[in-house]
């Protein structure tokens, strides 16, 4: 005879579903019957936030007071320094161009107005020159807390200054002071030699000398005599 069919899963499903209704479960989960072979739904991708438009790039300055202007408006890297933004005067077809390093303490609406140029002033005049006839180009628009130009900044503040030298296109550059020659010439250049520079670099070919600051002649005259041979070369030309 053959063996008994094993119907032990019979028993099984009925002790479960005994637990299962001792515990309270007599109804499905879910109340709509569920096609568990049926395929999924495709996911609904979630909405993605449109790209953001990047603002336009404002258009680089073409113009010298175009320029003048946005190194006193918010952008300029001064803007922080908690200091007065100076522009200098615009001189036109200038004899000489003078690159400085900051104003001076005493400045607030005009560049150099204190003890340093008044001495910049018998400086000029001694050659022949006046303020009006020359272009003061500053590295820093502000005067920094410290006094000295801040290295973080240091690079952008000459790349500026690039800039803006070569609006003006010098034929006579006069460098004062070591952060206005080291933007120039290197660091190497400091303490100045008794030399003339040509630099084809802004524009224009530039014949450059550099010289002590009027700051620190006032701390040392002993310079001057030194400070007036570098005139003389600039104005006179390198025979002298």
């Amino acid at each position: 005879m053959g063996a008994e069919p094993d119907n032990s899963w019979h028993k099984s499903l009925a002790s479960a579903l005994e637990w299962w209704d001792s515990a309270g479960v007599d109804v499905l989960v879910e109340d709509e019957v569920r096609d568990w072979f049926a395929k999924p739904a495709p996911l609904c991708a979630e909405p993605q936030p449109e790209p953001a438009v990047a603002a336009p790039t404002p258009a680089p300055p073409q113009t010298l007071p175009e320029f003048l202007a946005w190194r006193t408006g918010e952008a300029t890297p001064e803007a922080g320094w908690h200091s007065p933004l100076i522009a200098p005067a615009i001189v036109e077809n200038p004899a000489w161009t003078i690159f400085v390093d900051m104003p001076e303490p005493e400045d607030s609406h005009m560049l150099w107005s204190g003890p340093a140029g008044a001495l910049l002033d018998r400086m000029l005049a001694a050659v022949g020159l006046s303020r009006d006839s020359v272009q003061l180009v500053p590295l820093c628009f502000a005067r920094p807390a410290t006094g000295q130009v801040p290295a973080d900044v240091a690079p952008k503040l000459v790349e500026l200054a690039t800039q803006f030298l070569s609006f003006v296109r010098p034929t006579k550059l006069l460098l004062l002071g070591h952060a206005a020659t080291r933007a120039v010439l290197g660091a190497d250049a400091w303490p100045p030699e008794l030399r003339s520079h040509d630099v084809n670099r802004y524009e224009a070919n530039t014949q450059v000398v550099a010289t002590y600051h009027p700051r620190s002649l006032i701390e040392r005259p002993a310079a001057k005599s030194e400070t007036w041979k570098h005139l003389l070369l600039l104005s006179r030309g390198p025979s002298l």
